[in-house]
């Protein structure tokens, strides 16, 4: 195939040819797409169609691969062909960093994505709000729902792929839409398991499509779907927005409205149908099998990925340690470095040294020899002797002194650092102030003097009076100028010490470690000398000669060859800075030709860079360098960078042996140089290895599959004097074998010395003795780790793959993160991301390191083309690396935090992403993919037979988990409870016997009474309502009326006046005037529930019921009778009714669970009296008390509290409308204060809002004078799992107004028993324990000690009521179980619930809930209520008030609430708890399952630019602590969770508002 296309390029006209390359690189650049590229080529080549048949449109790729190359080089990256390579003008163009460039691999990525083209899979595109980001001008939206993959599209589908196979170019339109995140290429080929094509129709809805999509899963994938049927133990029907159904409401009743889907959410929806493609592409089964697990302490079983069997292992025998040729004696080599600036600058004044460049790369200054001998001992004059006082000198010799020069003046950086050598000081070079990290490396080299010119003073940042800043982490700095004029000239007897070079520190150089950590590493004056000798010898520098340098003056190879070596031999360095080369790419080039200059010192960018600019200068030569070293070839892509540059500047007099690559480390300093070559030898052979033996630590030599080879130039001979060897990377320092990689360590004199000021890490890496296989020493010589990882190949030379500090270790296999970043370049960038800026680390997520690649994204790229860059990067590392990629951001143009001298800050860049400050505009996480270790799922045990289960219990001697209250039978109470047995009897009682007592008092936002309540008055109230109720409303005993009042005494007397009529109330909260269609619905669902009869109401409120606003939102017509009670008619009541029997219905309580479930339950009137007489009892409530209430009055206790307790048992209720606190936030605890309060009674929003709104104000409320020293208890009414953060926040922040560590306590009720436990009066404190929260998800309890990872806090609910009993269930097995088991709380109480009130009475369901036996161990058969709440009774050390050990009971959370998800129990709250304190902008947090996905919503309250940041904080923390995968990360605003009345999130409505499209999120990431 090559020579018919090679024959045919070559036949064609020069300026066709010249225009071909000229395309061909613009395509390479990424300047066209390929698309373009393939039109214009095609008009191209149109006229010599006849002429090149054999030319196809995949030339160039054809041409490149398949050349019969010469010396085994693989094609050179920018000569496509030999016979274009010398029409090939490289393209002038911006500084854009090419040094990336390799085409080798880009065609082994284009190879790799091909591959991938064939599965097509849909993958879902994040939606992000229009205004996240407005740097991008494309339409951010999702792409219409025909293009995001339902499931009827098979057929569509399959053409898609056909002409996507046909059609050769990956950037049709909507391909991104249909581009998968595929397995490793092992498992490619295994395609979805779920394919489109199999003509089965629309299937009737997800829930079908999941619970018939049970995959046989031959591997085992991510636990996403392996889910049984998505129906739960509840009815189906029961979550269905606005509010749920009632419970047991029949699925055919007329609700035909909503789609029947999974969960009443209608199929279209855009979100679903991403979820759908989500779990599409999380099909497919991943990676092989792993079959051996490890149990930790925790029983949890993490899978630890065994070997694979067919993993290369090296063969070789154990390296010998390898040694460089000797140290040649030459006669004239100065005893120290600063002997032969001595010497120079006496004898050789007029030699030039260094010549500095101006901005535009003119020299501007020359240095001469006898000028910087004069200036440096100026210099070391003033240092020693002008900075302080004769007695008390600033600086002694030994002493380290900061340099802190600009990079664009190395000559008084020159003098500086000799100068400080010759005062026996130790310079230590930083780079421009300010960094933190620099502050540690001052501080630890115990530093107190910076030198710097007088220009960088300047410009350094001051305080208002003068004094330059102290930078942050910085020890205090004495600042001194080096500017000549400054310098005191030494007198004539004054000379320098100059002793022979020993072991005593030269100079300290920086280093900056992975973590980001600056250490500095000593060099002595032995070392110095040696290195600088050693160079000598291998570069074969001669006296005179000039050297062009372009690398950093201050560190590495710039300082050692253009500082010092450069003295050693009298050599003149022309040093050209970076600001120049921005500028001007081709001044370095420029340079070499005008100085003739013998040697250049440069990096693969700088190559690049000349490249670029190759145009705009024809007529220069290269023709006098006899060495070009390439500092970093020990880069993965330096081998096309210098195959490039040789092609290019061949033709200028470049000779191909002139390219010297060499290796080196700031603790090893120069490891090897390729020594130039003999002109017309053959050049050096590459290797071309395996990717996959690499990531082993194995050489193979790459012969299966060029697509992942990685070839590599060698970098010479180990240095004169010096000696090699390779050892293994981690543990003791094993010699590795001779086809392993390993960490390259050298001994030699010319090396770090250590790690100044740090003695541990110092041993681990400048004195290491290599030990053989069995563990024993090889020799006594100590070596150093250079922090590079190679191997010594053929004929000894020294071959480098990368280094430590780029290490990404993912599951035992090692990856480079050098390599990892060119292969995301070689896939085609058009115009996504910048090429120079990328980043590529890894952060330890749950047992195992993650790869991230973070890269700076254009201005102009829109979010389509970014998403399909980012998903075909993820293929392309996936397939040549086979390792997956956690986490792809892209941030926007120049945010990432830079080095300084241009490349990107890699461990600020990682920092910058777990504290999520990175701000990225795109963000892709591939979980699913990369995680790979989770514990299995656990399977649940067969259920134990109940015989088993009793025995096993007895055997224990384990106690029966159960607890109860006081018995009320045996307290005496006064006559009330034996004359009225109903409450409407004790209202008429009291009336009578103490008319003019005050029950209740109602106050507004400003604290004034704005309506009281006595006996009397609200007897009389009662009887007017009762009678309008008989006469207007023609209502008969026994029928249901909705009392719809805002909380207040109004609501009171209506619930007394239908007692009064025989009606049964039922308390309804009014709708928000503001958000009618959100809060009528639910009042109209409770009126037709409850067949109401009548509606009493307000004036206002019936206004609104029948307002144009209400229709909109429900049918208004159909409402039954509204009367409004504000003005009453004086009409007595002619008889008072009184119930035949205490069972009849008091009243109905109705009530939306957090799961959306409306549940109404039926309250009798002996449930009414003997609870509010256990209340009475367990608070000790007489009618000389006043109780303050902050509660919303209108289900539960909150009702009870408000309507009830205060007629019975006579003391007076303080009533708060909790809506109040809004206006004004000291209400309730000025209230409190005000009257003394001893008990009072509020929610949690309200304890929320006094912590939030009050907690920084607590030195107001004491000037206010408020003091709760009072209280005795402070009770929260609710029906969850205590928040003790929130209580005991609340406590801490209110001590100091007097308010007892004790007195907060919570309660404990639910639907079928509104009040289970209250903390009373008497009996011990509430207890708290520590649980395992791991031991909590497999249904068990196990205690802990505070402090320990991953436990719980909770705290116990409040005493038990009395009359009440408890026992703890398992609700499987209906058993019941022992002390310190988790199960379900059941009830047994005189005030229990006597069931639901249902359209259709459902007998089994009301059986099962309300009348229900244990299965075993009850002979009293006692008949149960199941709270439907998970707990556990634990017996303390305490005393009850009856004498005995108190038994507490532990509430833990709702039973319909927890997600069961891999085989485990979670309760939402615990996950949301981990991801709420993950980042300070995340104010609060909600997690719903949808098929079998874990889908978390976060409110964000920072700024927009952060809701990315959220997402992978939200994952991490999921899978570290919870060992789950979230499918869905949505970031909304604050506010849209929905909350009811007692502060509890409704988790499904908030799900059907997701599902539905209705949340109008700001970014939603589907997680692959």
């Amino acid at each position: 195939m090559a020579e018919p296309v090679a024959a045919g390029i070559s036949s064609l006209p020069r300026e066709v040819r010249e225009q071909l390359a000229e395309l061909e690189l613009e395509l390479s650049e990424g300047d066209i797409t390929q698309k373009g590229y393939e039109k214009k080529r095609a008009k191209l080549l149109a006229p010599y169609v006849p002429q090149t048949q054999g030319v196809d449109p995949a030339l160039q790729k054809e041409s490149r691969t398949q050349m019969p190359v010469p010396s085994a080089t693989p094609a050179s990256a920018s000569s496509s062909s030999s016979s274009s390579s010398k029409f090939h003008r490289a393209r002038s163009g911006g500084a854009r960093d090419e040094r990336y460039r390799s085409d080798i691999h880009t065609e082994a990525v284009q190879a790799a994505l091909a591959k991938h083209k064939e599965q097509k899979m849909a993958l879902p595109m994040p939606t992000k709000r229009r205004s996240t980001f407005v740097q991008s001008p494309a339409d951010a939206c999702t792409p219409p729902d025909t293009s995001s993959a339902s499931e009827d599209e098979g057929s569509l589908r399959r053409q898609a792929a056909l002409s996507a196979a046909l059609h050769q170019s990956l950037q049709n339109a909507e391909s991104w839409i249909n581009r998968s995140i595929q397995g490793s290429s092992t498992s490619s080929s295994a395609s979805s398991t779920l394919s489109h094509g199999e003509g089965k129709g629309t299937s009737g809805s997800l829930a079908d499509v999941f619970a018939n999509t049970r995959i046989e899963n031959v591997s085992v994938p991510p636990d996403v779907t392996a889910t049984t049927s998505l129906s739960s133990a509840r009815p189906a029907a029961i979550d269905l927005p606005p509010a749920g159904i009632v419970k047991g409401m029949h699925k055919g009743s007329n609700r035909s409205s909503l789609m029947d889907t999974a969960d009443g959410v209608p199929v279209s929806s855009r979100v679903s149908t991403k979820i759908q493609q989500l779990l599409n592409t999380l099909k497919r089964p991943k990676r092989p099998p792993l079959k051996e697990f490890f149990v930790d302490d925790f029983e949890e079983i993490v899978e630890v990925p065994q070997p694979d069997p067919n993993q290369p292992k090296p063969e070789g025998r154990q390296m010998t340690p390898v040694k460089g040729e000797p140290l040649g004696v030459v006669c004239n080599w100065p005893p120290a470095l600063e002997a032969a600036l001595q010497r120079w600058g006496t004898t050789q004044a007029k030699c030039p040294c260094l010549t500095a460049l101006d901005v535009t790369g003119k020299p501007v200054y020359t240095l001469t020899y006898g000028k910087l001998w004069s200036r440096s001992l100026k210099l070391a004059y003033t240092l020693l002797n002008k900075l302080g006082t004769k007695n008390e000198p600033v600086l002694k010799p030994g002493d380290r002194v900061a340099l802190v020069y600009p990079n664009n003046d190395p000559v008084m950086f020159m003098v500086a650092f000799y100068g400080c050598l010759l005062a026996e000081v130790i310079p230590v070079p930083i780079e421009d102030a300010g960094g933190q990290q620099i502050g540690f490396l001052l501080g630890s080299c115990g530093i107190a003097l910076a030198l710097t010119t007088e220009v960088c003073l300047k410009g350094l940042p001051k305080t208002q009076n003068g004094e330059i800043v102290q930078f942050k982490g910085w020890p205090r700095l004495k600042w001194v100028v080096t500017d000549s004029k400054y310098l005191s000239k030494s007198p004539k007897d004054w000379q320098p010490n100059i002793s022979a070079a020993g072991t005593e520190p030269a100079y300290i150089e920086y280093k900056t470690s992975k973590e980001g950590s600056v250490m500095g590493v000593t060099v002595s004056r032995i070392a110095m000398l040696a290195h600088c000798q050693a160079l000598s010898q291998a570069c074969n520098y001669s006296e005179g000669e000039t050297i062009v340098n372009v690398l950093d003056f201050k560190k590495d190879a710039g300082l050692w060859h253009g500082i010092l070596t450069n003295v050693m031999n009298k050599l003149h360095t022309i040093s050209v800075p970076y600001s120049v080369m921005k500028t001007c790419p081709l001044s370095w080039v420029q340079r070499v030709h005008a100085h003739k200059a013998k040697v250049a010192l440069v990096k693969c960018r700088d190559l690049h860079w000349a490249m670029m600019a190759h145009r705009d200068q024809r007529d220069v030569s290269l023709s006098s360098l006899r060495m070009l070293i390439v500092t970093d070839g020990a880069n993965p892509w330096s081998v096309s960078s210098c195959d490039a540059f040789l092609s290019l500047f061949q033709s200028h007099g470049l000779k191909p042996e002139a390219i010297c690559p060499c290796a080196t480390s700031p603790e090893a300093m120069t490891i090897a140089i390729r020594r130039p070559g003999v002109p017309g030898a053959p050049l050096p052979g590459r290797a071309i290895l395996s990717m996959n033996g690499l990531s082993f630590g194995v050489i193979r030599v790459n012969t299966e599959d060029k697509n992942s080879a990685l070839t590599v130039q060698d970098v010479g001979h180990v240095m004169p004097g010096g000696m090699m060897c390779i050892v293994k990377p981690d543990g003791p320092p094993q010699l590795c074998k001779t086809d392993e990689i390993g960490e390259i360590c050298v001994s030699s004199r010319a090396g770090g010395m250590m790690y100044y000021g740090l003695a541990g890490v110092t041993k681990n890496t400048f004195e290491v003795i290599p030990v053989n296989s069995a563990g024993s020493p090889v020799g006594d010589v100590p070596f150093v780790r250079s922090g590079l990882l190679g191997f010594v190949g053929p004929g000894s030379l020294v071959f480098v793959v990368g280094k430590m500090d780029g290490l990404l270790t993912v599951s035992g296999r090692r990856h480079n993160a050098d390599d990892i970043v060119a292969t995301g370049l070689a896939v085609e960038s058009i115009k996504t991301v910048y090429r120079g800026r990328i980043a590529v680390f890894s952060v330890s997520v749950f047992y195992d390191e993650r790869i991230v690649v973070v890269a700076e994204q254009r201005p102009d790229a829109s979010e389509e083309d970014s998403f399909q860059w980012m998903s075909r990067v993820l293929q392309a590392i996936d397939s040549i690396h086979q390792v997956g990629v956690y986490c792809l951001a892209l941030v926007p143009a120049n945010t990432l935090p830079k080095t300084p001298l241009g490349g990107i800050h890699i461990s600020q860049t990682k920092q910058h992403f777990l504290e999520g400050s990175l701000h990225p505009c795109n963000i892709l996480m591939c979980p699913h993919t990369c995680v790979t270790n989770l514990p299995k799922p656990r399977q649940k045990q067969p259920g134990v037979g109940p015989a088993s289960v009793m025995v096993g219990n007895l055997v224990a001697g384990k106690r029966i988990a159960q607890a109860s209250g006081r018995d009320l039978g045996q307290i005496e109470d006064n006559d009330l409870v034996k004359k009225h047995q109903f409450l409407t009897e004790v209202l008429q009682w009291r009336a009578q016997a103490t008319p003019d007592h005050p029950l209740f008092l109602l106050l507004n936002a400003k604290g004034t009474t704005v309506c009281t309540a006595t006996c009397l008055q609200l007897h009389k109230k009662a009887e007017r309502i009762a009678s309008v109720l008989c006469d207007k409303g023609h209502l008969n005993a026994g029928d249901n009326v909705v009392l719809l009042y805002p909380p207040g005494i109004e609501l009171i007397t209506a619930f007394y006046g239908c007692l009064y009529a025989g009606c049964i109330p039922v308390t309804v909260r009014p709708p928000h005037a503001q958000s009618l269609t959100a809060t009528l619905p639910t009042v109209r669902m409770i009126v037709e529930v409850s067949k109401a009869a009548c509606i009493l109401t307000t004036q206002t409120l019936m206004r609104l019921l029948k307002s144009r606003e209400a229709a909109a939102a429900v049918d208004v017509k159909t409402w039954p009778t509204i009367i409004d009670t504000d003005d009453l008619p004086r009409k007595r009541l002619t008889q008072i009714y009184k119930p035949p029997t205490p069972e009849m219905l008091a009243y109905l309580d109705f009530s939306v669970s957090t799961t959306g479930m409306l549940t109404g339950v039926k309250m009798s009137h002996a449930a009414v009296s003997s609870l509010c007489r256990a209340i009475k009892l367990q608070c000790e409530l007489y009618s000389s008390r006043q109780i303050a209430i902050c509660l919303d009055p209108y289900c539960g206790l909150g009702f009870v509290l408000w309507c009830l307790c205060s007629v019975y048992s006579g003391h007076q209720s303080i009533l708060i409308p909790p809506m109040e606190l809004e206006s004004n936030l000291f209400l309730w605890l000025s209230t409190v204060s005000q009257y003394k309060i001893r008990d009072t009674f509020c929610s949690y929003s309200v304890m929320e809002l006094c912590t939030k709104g009050l907690g920084n104000q607590v030195e107001m409320l004491k000037a206010r004078g408020i003091n709760l020293s009072c209280v005795r208890t402070c009770v929260v009414v609710a029906e969850e799992r205590p928040r003790v953060s929130l209580t005991q926040s609340f406590s801490k922040l209110f001590k100091d107004i007097g308010l007892s560590s004790r007195a907060v306590s919570t309660t404990f009720g639910s639907r079928v028993n509104v009040a289970i436990c209250l903390q009373g009066t008497s009996g011990p404190d509430p207890t708290t324990v520590y649980v395992d929260l791991k031991s909590l998800r497999h249904d068990r309890v196990r205690l802990v000690e505070r402090g320990a990872p991953q436990s719980l806090l909770l705290s116990e609910s409040g005493k038990i009521l009395p009359g009440v009993k408890v026992v703890i269930v398992n609700p499987e097995t209906k058993g019941p179980l022992g002390d310190s088991h988790l199960g379900e709380i059941w009830v047994n109480s005189p005030h229990t619930a006597s069931g639901y009130y249902t359209i259709y009475d459902n007998e089994t369901l009301q059986a099962d809930h309300f009348n229900t036996r244990l299965s075993f161990g009850d002979a009293a058969q006692t008949l149960w209520a199941r709270t439907g709440y998970l707990g556990f009774v634990r017996r303390t050390e305490l005393t009850a008030a009856s004498g005995e050990r108190h038994d507490a009971l532990y509430v833990v959370g709702a039973l319909d609430e927890t997600l069961e998800l891999r085989g485990l129990r979670y309760h939402p709250i615990d996950i949301e708890t981990s991801v709420s304190r993950t980042h300070r902008s995340i104010a609060e947090c909600a997690v719903f399952t949808w098929t079998n996905l874990l889908v978390v919503v976060v409110e964000l309250c920072g700024c927009e630019q952060e809701a990315l940041d959220l997402v992978p904080l939200v994952t991490n923390v999921v899978l570290e602590e919870h060992y789950l995968i979230v499918g869905v990360v949505v970031v909304v605003d604050p506010g849209v969770i929905p909350i009811n009345s007692r502060g509890e999130k409704q988790r499904m409505h908030l799900r059907d508002s997701f599902l539905a499209d209705q949340l109008d999120p700001i970014y939603v990431a589907y997680n692959m």
